[in-house]
């Protein structure tokens, strides 16, 4: 039986995902939404997400702070997120003086900016358990190379890298991918490295940041790669 799998990024006009059947490239997908991936990928086994899963209620996670370490130069790709009570905020102003008083520490505005697709993966995440996990594109690619990369996913060295790990294991991306072609380099590659990843999971081969996960409510918390 066929194992079908989908990384999913976000990037500025909604989400593009990477379908692998059997861990070889399927097609890309371009969306609104996340919910709108996820109703129409009838038969992926799991769906990996680059979005964070889980918050704690008052502290940070220590899956960020372990992923942060193991990616040297590449550390700066992974923020820390903030409780759960924090994101429940209105504004910025409000969530920076709720993550001050909860944590010591201040809120970025590029992690308050991601709010509206965090609450909606996370809305998706906890109504269907199991199918959803966390993953980090950084993260999956170290994995693969073995060693933090040194160049940035920007870069046309970066993207030569990270294009060359992902055919290494089996994921060869074509140049012609249809409307998902239109998605950032950068985010149709971190959609596939998540892909990666969640080809791992659906033969149970993953491992986690933090390993076991953190429990909070029931729910494991960690980013798998």
């Amino acid at each position: 039986m066929s194992i079908h799998v989908i990384g999913v990024d976000a990037y500025a006009l909604g989400w593009v995902g990477v379908e692998l059947r059997d861990g070889l490239f399927g097609r890309a997908v371009l969306a609104a939404s996340l919910y709108e991936i996820v109703t129409s990928s009838s038969g992926a086994a799991v769906i990996g997400v680059d979005i964070p899963l889980g918050m704690l209620p008052d502290r940070w996670r220590a899956a960020d702070t372990l992923a942060a370490d193991q990616l040297g130069p590449r550390r700066g790709s992974i923020f820390r997120v903030p409780p759960r009570a924090v994101w429940q905020e209105a504004d910025f102003a409000a969530a920076n003086r709720a993550c001050r008083e909860l944590t010591g520490s201040g809120l970025s505005r590029q992690s308050w900016a991601l709010r509206p697709k965090l609450l909606e993966a996370n809305a998706i995440w906890e109504r269907h358990p199991g199918l959803l996990f966390e993953a980090h594109p950084e993260v999956s690619f170290r994995a693969m190379a073995g060693e933090p990369l040194q160049h940035a996913k920007k870069t046309w060295a970066g993207q030569a890298r990270r294009r060359e790990l992902l055919a290494r294991n089996g994921i060869v991306l074509p140049d012609q991918i249809g409307p998902a072609g239109q998605a950032p380099p950068d985010d149709i590659l971190d959609a596939a490295a998540v892909a990666w990843s969640a080809h791992r999971m659906a033969t149970g081969t993953a491992l986690s940041h933090p390993s076991p996960p953190e429990e909070c409510n029931g729910s494991k918390i960690a980013i798998w790669y």
